[in-house]
């Protein structure tokens, strides 16, 4: 046998040897995770852990809600703008900001305020920018109405629509067909889609985690806010 042809053998074993090896790690559990880039059980035990609300699990996917959870608490920030006021964000003494928070020293652990948590409201003023005559853009109240649906019953196809496109169904700001009156859009504003907030960014998230969040939302409270000058934001616990 000459040296060519041992060689060229040996590189055939090493070949089948690595297709197999290979093979195997994407077979395995842990080949698929690897491949998949995350680790989803602990995702999902870290967004019960951080949960600052008690969840209603009855009906519900838990592990896509505990996903959920950490998606809107650990990586969004949703309640960052869906809460009434950042002065109402936190609680008396969990408000991580402050040296002295009202309710008394910082107590060295952050406490989101469940009375707001999620429920909307909060005023980002005049839009585009004072003086301008457009609308004031107030955050939507993302809890779960009296149909268990979130973002006032919305369903899911609706909500993955607003994700994905900006789509505002509410319709509160039309674009302006003559002079800004307070209620309309400016040029070059759309009217037909939601301002300010990252549905850009958001769109690019995965179906799954988009459902996820749908279904977190879905396990939270349900608070019962009214929008002043916006009745049509009401949502309706049902109590």
């Amino acid at each position: 046998m000459t040296i060519r042809r041992v060689v060229k053998g040996v590189g055939t074993v090493v070949m089948i040897v690595a297709i197999i090896v290979v093979g195997t790690l994407i077979s395995s559990p842990r080949g698929q995770a690897e491949g998949r880039g995350d680790d989803d059980d602990s995702k999902i035990e870290q967004g019960f852990a951080i949960a600052p609300v008690h969840l209603n699990l009855a009906g519900r996917d838990r592990e896509l809600v505990g996903l959920g959870s950490y998606i809107v608490n650990a990586k969004a920030d949703c309640n960052g703008c869906h809460t009434m006021d950042p002065s109402t964000e936190y609680t008396g003494t969990g408000n991580p900001y402050l040296l002295r928070p009202p309710g008394g020293p910082f107590s060295g652990k952050t406490r989101v305020n469940p009375a707001t948590y999620l429920g909307g409201g909060q005023d980002f003023g005049e839009f585009p920018f004072p003086g301008s005559g457009g609308p004031h853009i107030i955050t939507r109240n993302l809890t779960p109405d009296k149909t268990g649906r979130p973002e006032g019953g919305r369903s899911f196809q609706e909500f993955l629509t607003i994700m994905r496109t900006g789509k505002d169904y509410d319709h509160l700001h039309p674009s302006c067909t003559g002079a800004p009156d307070g209620i309309c859009l400016p040029a070059p504003f759309n009217g037909d889609l939601l301002q300010i907030m990252p549905w850009p960014t958001f769109q690019n998230m995965s179906e799954h985690d988009i459902r996820a969040i749908y279904e977190y939302l879905s396990a939270i409270p349900c608070i019962d806010t009214m929008v002043a000058g916006q009745p049509q934001l009401r949502n309706d616990c049902g109590h």
